[in-house]
């Protein structure tokens, strides 16, 4: 049981380094002016797949430990999935999904900037 623990620690870390510190280069270099915006790759929305994967991530994480993006007040439920359900609905998740194309192309897109359906 504790090296399952400490394997959804390391998962954990992993994806804050790769997706959320990775936000900052992907902002920094490609959406320098937010008004040029485009999204060149894929649906402007999020696709179920993106969305299963950006909430059970999120889930991970307040399972262990990390502190909500939403106040106090605005959390209702205790299990960690519907508060990163709600933190989605939100638009308040620091993450960025990138979207690859066969040839190797790619293109970082910040959440805020994606239509989500539910």
């Amino acid at each position: 049981m504790e090296r399952r623990s400490s394997k959804l620690a390391l998962e954990a870390k992993i994806f804050y380094y790769c997706v959320i510190l990775n936000r900052s280069v992907a902002l920094g270099a490609s959406l320098s002016s937010e008004s040029e915006f485009r999204i060149r790759i894929g649906p402007p929305w999020l696709t179920k797949y993106e969305r299963a994967r950006v909430i059970g991530a999120r889930a991970l994480q307040l399972a262990l430990g990390a502190p909500p993006l939403l106040p106090l007040e605005c959390i209702k439920a205790k299990d960690p999935i519907k508060i990163a359900e709600e933190e989605l609905r939100r638009k308040v998740l620091p993450i960025v999904i990138r979207r690859w194309l066969p040839s190797g192309e790619y293109q970082d897109i910040p959440i805020s900037k994606l239509q989500i359906i539910f």
